[in-house]
């Protein structure tokens, strides 16, 4: 006789065991249409799960997370039927749920063409429309591995060998077609809606390890509704408009080559954009009170061993052996140099906090086909800060960096900022009474912050505490950038102590803090975010002189001196072509603002601007254009 607690504490009472479906028809009939899957003490469940025992039962429908996830994952398996209906012979491994969509890999010898994707797309709705019902069974683990055997899916069968013998070996029907899946899955394939749309094709290795064979893998989207499919489909075409390694190219920023893959070719214009942030970074660490080091790339093994990066991170370090048989590694994270520089002398409780900031290039292996442009690469810049602190100084530094990190991404546009907060692991290193301390101080940072945050329960690092940095863009993506973490564990290992007021030496507290992350990642983001068109005092060229004629060139080189003499960046344009193929040719460039200058100009000593994006012109005085514009570099101490 279980006792069903819903989440606004309402109690149904059962006479014997009940399913997710009766519990739902008990409610409402409107709930029961609308249900898909159910959470039962926290873990989700088919609907038709009976439940034996008292129960904190949750229905999920469409318009939840859980529910979306649900279409998603049973959209992957209408994906792997339709193309083993269409194309015998294929074999399917795996198909999980990623962010906005589903993949599933194939094994089949013909590449998968766009009129391929559009018939198995066809095939789909077809079984969406047969609305096969969906039943769960638990197999014998050797039935089940010869099964797969005998009907040719040598993928599955190794992945059933891979199962623990503690776990269960569960294949899900849709009709006749099965697959193994832990699940959850809707209740037929009539559910999932028809508001889904292959994506593209891609090659992946199986397991992602490249020493194994080569799948296809098709990538697709699903959605509760025809809005939100078309929403989507509209911020895909304009991300592939806003992408940034196109638009890099078109404003000669950088490029990459096959020599150093994962490695950016900074170009001029890219360099001082990527100094510029440098420099704006640096003035407001200075106000916050950073001292700034730099520390080697190259460190000796035994460092890494002792920070336990060797253990946890190994794998992803490039190392080279010296000819007297000493292990380097090119440092993956900036952090053990740090606690190098605190070491150096004693320090005092006075000292504390210290705040260290390092503008630190790291190098990490990527996969190759993990690697995209500025987002994902192997070397990369951190604008990495470690606060060493005492206990009692946790929630006020919290504090300040959260502060700090909020304000700069104001200056740079981006004034939606999710905060996602993680606490102690089960598995961790320090007192609980420390954590305690980390943990109050960085919700205390969050809430006084006002911003909408999550909680990741059981989430953070085996050293502490953290708070992710989470932006939203123009057109509503989210990037994780900043990070804040509480860290009980490096300094001890690597013998960071300062001396107490009562003259006894303690472990300081490390703060980790990133503001951009990486600065790669960073400038890619900013770059999509504003589709190229930068602020003004970021831009890595902000005008471009142009006279109209040849008859006017030594005024705009007056102007271009003017321009540099003022802190403003400039370029001026005496080829021989006509004045709308320059204004073209910049634009594409993204430039700010074209100053034009003919015998007008000349006459009044003005200059005519044309900004980006804009077909109409304004006619300034000279000083007063120079006065308006180099205000604004000096507003963001540019």
């Amino acid at each position: 006789m279980p006792n069903i607690t819903l989440p606004d504490g309402k109690k149904l009472n059962f006479e014997e065991s009940v399913s997710g479906l009766e519990i739902a028809e008990k409610i409402s009939k409107s709930l029961l249409k609308q249900a898909l899957v159910i959470s039962v003490n926290g873990v989700l469940q088919d609907l038709d799960s009976k439940i034996k025992e008292d129960a904190q039962v949750t229905i999920f429908t469409s318009r939840d997370k859980e529910g979306l996830e649900t279409i998603r994952h049973d959209t992957a398996h209408i994906l792997a039927m339709a193309v083993q209906e269409l194309f015998p012979g294929t074999q399917v491994t795996i198909g999980p749920v990623i962010d906005d969509g589903f993949y599933y890999d194939f094994a089949r010898k013909e590449p998968f063409t766009e009129e391929d994707l559009k018939k198995i797309e066809v095939k789909m709705r077809e079984i969406v429309d047969r609305d096969e019902i969906t039943k769960k069974e638990i197999w014998n683990r050797e039935k089940a591995i010869e099964h797969f055997k005998k009907k040719g899916e040598i993928y599955k069968a190794e992945l059933i060998e891979s199962i623990p013998h503690s776990e269960e070996v569960s294949i899900y029907f849709h009709g006749k077609w099965h697959d193994l899946c832990r699940g959850p899955h809707l209740s037929s394939t009539g559910k999932i809606g028809k508001y889904f749309k292959l994506m593209k094709v891609s090659g992946a290795y199986w397991r992602g390890d490249s020493n194994n064979e080569m799948l296809q893998r098709i990538y697709g989207t699903s959605w509760s509704s025809q809005k939100e499919l078309d929403a989507y489909l509209k911020r895909i075409e304009e991300a592939e408009k806003r992408d940034h390694r196109k638009l890099g190219k078109e404003m000669d920023l950088f490029h990459f080559r096959e020599e150093s893959p994962g490695s950016v070719f900074w170009h001029e214009k890219g360099w001082t954009l990527f100094q510029k942030l440098i420099a704006y970074m640096r003035k407001k660490q200075d106000q916050a009170g950073y001292g700034e080091i730099n520390t080697p790339e190259i460190l000796d093994r035994s460092l890494w061993e002792k920070s336990g990066h060797w253990e946890k991170f190994g794998e992803n370090m490039y190392t080279s052996t010296t000819p007297d048989e000493k292990v380097f590694a090119i440092k993956p994270m900036n952090c053990p140099g740090c606690v190098q520089v605190f070491n150096q002398g004693l320090k005092s409780y006075r000292d504390l906090p210290l705040k260290m900031s390092e503008f630190g290039k790291v190098h990490r292996y990527e996969p190759s086909g993990a690697l995209h442009g500025l987002l994902r690469v192997r070397a990369f810049t951190q604008d990495d800060a470690h606060i060493f602190c005492t206990e009692q100084q946790i929630t006020e530094e919290c504090l300040s960096v959260t502060n700090l990190i909020l304000e700069i991404y104001k200056d740079l546009g981006f004034e939606n900022v999710i905060l996602k907060y993680s606490d102690r692991p089960d598995v961790r290193v320090g007192e609980d009474s420390v954590w305690d301390k980390s943990e109050a101080a960085l919700l205390e940072a969050i809430k006084a912050s006002k911003l909408e945050y999550s909680i990741n329960k059981g989430e953070g690092a085996f050293y502490g505490p953290k708070i992710e940095f989470v932006l939203r863009d123009a057109i509503g993506r989210d990037w994780q950038c900043g990070t804040l973490q509480v860290d009980l564990n490096l300094p001890g290992r690597l013998g960071a102590t300062y001396v107490d007021k009562d003259g006894v030496k303690k472990v300081p507290v490390m703060l980790h803090r990133a503001l951009f992350g990486s600065l790669e990642r960073f400038i890619g983001i900013l770059i999509e975010n504003y589709s190229g068109k930068l602020p003004f005092w970021i831009s890595p060229l902000q005008t471009v002189v142009i006279p109209i004629s040849s008859d006017f060139d030594d005024y705009a080189k007056k102007i271009h001196r003017d321009l540099k003499n003022a802190g403003i960046s400039s370029e001026i344009d005496l080829k021989n072509h006509n004045l709308n193929y320059k204004i073209r040719d910049h634009s594409l460039a993204k430039v700010p603002l074209l100053l034009i200058c003919g015998k007008k100009e000349v006459d009044s000593n003005t200059v005519t601007i044309r900004k980006l994006d804009s077909n109409k012109q304004e006619n300034m005085d000279l000083k007063e254009f120079l006065k308006k514009y180099s205000a604004l570099n000096k507003a963001f101490s540019i």
